[in-house]
């Protein structure tokens, strides 16, 4: 069970993209720790099923449900003014509604702002709506931003999902910094970075791959990392290691550093130099 004081029974927990994967497994597992729970999704009938579940798993608390475009700021207000009216305040915050399929960078403009929409600005939406209200309301409370190790190391590939993902990096960190500069504040961010996770967005897979966690997995792991103070909350999995990901994103930030050519991990005449230094750091 999570340390962090704002996972107490009968307070109430908001949670996007809770119609599947990272998110309903929040939805559960909150919920089976007492807290009241309203999920959103875009998904209206996919979430009215979930939220049905999880009411259903976990009684007694309360399950609302809300369909919600996140990148529609409206939408996220609708969603805070439920959250409140219903509970009377919010003590987990989870934006973690997230698509992929954006493409590279001279590709599917209309991926691009899909997934800038989703992934990125469904964030700053979250955050600006209820931040304050949850600064106000003056009791320990937590926003949850979801990442991607993908916004860290930005692999080749889905360039537009890379950047929505290092934007919430860079928001989550400045909204930290915001909260504990602000006098009397008792809420916390933190920046919860899957790693290879079977869910909705795992492409192709119709069985959990087997160097994949499970959402819950996920889940527990960052309820143990948030009673803990955490705001890095950087998961492994079962083929990757904290260690790996450690020597992974230090060779990354050293790109910068040492002037090499960008994303040098996958660069031709780079390759054997990054594995050599895995293979020097025994990994």
């Amino acid at each position: 069970m999570s340390g962090h004081p704002a996972i107490t029974a009968g307070r109430a927990a908001v949670i996007t993209g809770a119609a599947s994967g990272v998110g309903l497994a929040a939805a559960y597992r909150l919920a089976g720790l007492g807290l009241n729970v309203v999920m959103a999704d875009r998904d209206e009938a996919a979430l009215a099923r979930s939220a049905e579940a999880v009411r259903a798993a976990a009684p007694p608390a309360a399950v609302e449900s809300l369909a919600t475009d996140v990148a529609r700021p409206d939408d996220v207000a609708r969603l805070r003014d439920l959250a409140l009216s219903r509970f009377g305040d919010v003590a987990v915050l989870m934006n973690n509604a997230g698509v992929a399929g954006g493409g590279h960078a001279f590709q599917n403009p209309e991926g691009w702002s899909r997934v800038l929409g989703v992934n990125l600005f469904g964030v700053i939406n979250g955050v600006q709506a209820f931040a304050q209200p949850m600064i106000d309301q003056g009791r320990p409370a937590a926003i949850i931003n979801t990442g991607s190790k993908q916004g860290i190391t930005t692999p080749p590939g889905d360039t537009a999902y890379n950047v929505s993902k290092a934007g919430v990096k860079v928001l989550t960190e400045g909204l930290a910094h915001t909260l504990r500069e602000t006098p009397g504040c008792q809420v916390t961010a933190h920046l919860l970075i899957p790693g290879f996770t079977f869910t909705g967005l795992t492409r192709g897979a119709t069985e959990k791959p087997p160097g994949a966690w499970t959402a819950a997995q996920v889940i527990d792991f960052a309820l143990e990392r948030l009673g803990a103070g955490d705001f890095y909350i950087l998961c492994p999995d079962n083929e990757v290691t904290r260690e790996i990901d450690n020597a992974r994103i230090a060779w990354a930030a050293r790109d910068i550093t040492e002037n090499r050519p960008p994303l040098s991990r996958w660069h031709p005449d780079w390759k054997a130099a990054f594995a050599a230094y895995m293979a020097g750091l025994g990994l």
